[in-house]
């Protein structure tokens, strides 16, 4: 059985990726590479979203690009004000905490059930998530990531890894919350993550370890206090370079991922 819902993926793919999929309306490609500018940072908050860039940036006529616009505002990435456009949601300290802690509450629940299923499969499946995360770091070139593709692939394993983590919770509903929160999240820890490079005070790979262990052991108490340590160490990372940012906007070369 595959656990993994494709359409909650949707956020997740590249834009070449995106692109290449013929059976995806224009409207879905549209939401799909706006969403992944935003999380990404390609889009700064409060930056405003004009018609014209965007369809001269991805290709897309007007009325698919609105259509997007208009389900991003619904999934709260992006406002609206009167005759003045969407622009990006502006960020703020007690928004992303309002966000890490209610995505804790959501997939500790979707862990709990996971854990639950005793599902042999999921349980090859974490394993496999694991692995294929770390062999990306590991293959991963030594000098700018950010070049060649390098930081998506390894995004993208980054996020399958959580997301196979609660796979097996048997509910299309915390699976989509999860999804809406992961953007939510995504996009403070992604810029932060570009704009100093890491935490290198923190020894990531041992906590998705640690939750690995600890979920295929069926110790369901210790795998959520494990991950809720691990999302919300993220968040103090980020709010201490919130504090300290002078709003400088070059990306600089990183090496790490959280």
């Amino acid at each position: 059985m595959n656990h993994n819902d494709n359409t909650s993926l949707l956020s997740l793919v590249s834009a070449g990726d995106v692109l290449g999929q013929g059976d995806l309306t224009l409207g879905v490609k549209a939401h799909t590479l706006i969403r992944n500018d935003i999380i990404s940072g390609f889009y700064k908050p409060s930056q405003a979203l004009r018609l014209e860039v965007l369809k001269e940036r991805y290709g897309i006529s007007f009325s698919p690009i609105r259509e997007a616009l208009n389900r991003l505002q619904a999934e709260k990435l992006v406002v609206a004000a009167p005759s003045k456009g969407f622009k990006v949601k502006p960020i703020s300290t007690p928004e992303m905490w309002d966000a890490i802690n209610t995505r804790v509450l959501i997939e500790c629940e979707a862990l709990r059930l996971s854990i639950a299923s005793n599902d042999k499969a999921w349980q090859m499946e974490v394993m496999k998530a694991y692995h294929s995360l770390r062999l990306t770091q590991r293959e991963r070139p030594t000098s700018d990531c950010i070049s060649g593709g390098c930081y998506e692939a390894l995004e993208a394993k980054h996020s399958d890894f959580h997301r196979t983590l609660i796979s097996a919770c048997g509910s299309e509903w915390l699976m989509g919350y999860a999804s809406q929160l992961y953007s939510h999240t995504e996009r403070y820890r992604r810029p932060s993550l570009m704009q100093v490079g890491g935490d290198s005070a923190r020894d990531i790979d041992a906590e998705h370890l640690a939750l690995v262990d600890a979920a295929l052991a069926g110790d369901a108490n210790l795998a959520c206090e494990l991950l809720a340590n691990h999302y919300r160490e993220t968040g103090l990372w980020i709010q201490k370079i919130l504090e300290q940012s002078s709003g400088a906007t070059e990306v600089i070369k990183h090496d790490r991922i959280l």
